[in-house]
């Protein structure tokens, strides 16, 4: 008669190394001139000076998130390979709010029982999300807890890292009335409010992850799945420009609180911004899940980006040549309104 080992506690050390030999080549592909090798380390290596950079006194900037309960709609779907993205964009895109270049990326997988396919799928994601932030993959942990999580439950967290010159960090301090604030569209629900989402769609209206939406030419799942937007090319595209970053005085990324809540923070207390509530197009699948829920404005408002991912406040001076450069990536970009006198308010009128 054997004694009691570690699989018959739930974790299966064998399976957990054919995870880890499937992830290997994911983080491969995600490794940038900054990454050193460090065979069986403990730990990911990076070098700050990597690539010729010099830095007078370099800040490093750090931002951590999850996915949230997109999670669930994941798990009705069976797809998993698209939330990794959601997971890396909700870290970086608060990192690039102080004017940071993205520069590694670390995730924390924890679920209840290992499973080599799963693991693959998110990290496939994860991978992907560091690819379109130009960032390098360079560690995480897969936690197996059988007691705490039920089989086929888990959960995503992410670490982000980034660099600024201290002279360059954007703190909403230099918003001054006159500027104008430029809105970048979001793809959609991104990575929040999906408990007020679930309730709606599924508990209140009834409807399953493979019904059709006519209004949204798709199924709910691929609408509800639709990946969050990694805006650190378009902001690269504007601060590694030398003559346009001074001109550039707060960034906001739109998450949960919506546009008044996130663009206040990044504003001092005596502007306000004025936006114009015409001046961008609200996704089709906020209006849809509006009128599924009779959600009153005020509550989609305030859940949701309501379309717009990120919102960049510049001088009036630069703004014309930055709106060109922004009209020229692949996502619109809306001159929302601009800044005015006022105690730090978001004015939608």
């Amino acid at each position: 008669m054997s004694g009691i080992d570690y699989k018959s506690s739930g974790v299966d050390l064998d399976v957990y190394e054919e995870s880890m030999r499937r992830v290997g080549k994911l983080v491969q592909s995600t490794t940038t001139p900054g990454v050193m090798p460090l065979p069986g380390g403990f730990a990911g290596l990076f070098r700050l000076f990597s690539e010729g950079r010099q830095y007078k006194d370099p800040v490093i900037v750090s931002g951590t998130d999850g996915v949230g309960t997109k999670i669930k709609v994941a798990q009705l779907t069976n797809r998993f390979d698209t939330i990794g993205i959601d997971l890396v964009a909700m870290c970086v895109n608060d990192c690039l709010c102080t004017g940071a270049l993205p520069l590694f990326f670390l995730d924390y997988v924890a679920m209840s029982h290992d499973d080599p396919t799963l693991t693959e799928a998110l990290v496939t994601g994860i991978a992907e999300g560091c690819r379109q932030a130009g960032m390098a993959l360079i560690g995480g942990e897969t936690a197996i807890m059988p007691d705490l999580y039920r089989r086929g439950d888990f959960d995503l967290a992410g670490f982000s890292v980034g660099v600024v010159e201290r002279e360059d960090v954007l703190t909403g301090k230099e918003v001054k009335p006159g500027d104008v604030v430029f809105g970048i569209a979001s793809s959609g629900l991104h990575s929040n409010g999906f408990s007020l989402v679930r309730k709606v769609v599924f508990e209140h209206a009834g409807l399953s992850v493979d019904d059709h939406v006519d209004e949204l030419g798709t199924t709910v799942g691929e609408a509800l799945l639709t990946p969050t937007v990694i805006y650190a090319n378009l902001v690269q595209s504007v601060l590694s420009v030398p003559e346009l970053r001074p001109h550039v005085h707060s960034i906001a990324h739109i998450t949960g609180g919506g546009l008044q809540e996130n663009l206040a923070r990044v504003l001092p207390d005596n502007v306000d911004a004025v936006l114009k509530n015409n001046s961008w197009e609200i996704p089709a699948v906020m209006s849809w899940i509006q009128k599924l829920g009779d959600v009153a404005q005020a509550e989609m408002n305030r859940v949701f980006n309501m379309g717009i991912g990120l919102v960049i406040v510049c001088d009036a001076s630069g703004a014309e040549e930055i709106e060109a450069i922004l009209s020229q990536q692949e996502l619109t970009c809306y001159r929302l309104g601009e800044i005015k006198k006022g105690n730090g308010q978001v004015q939608l009128g």
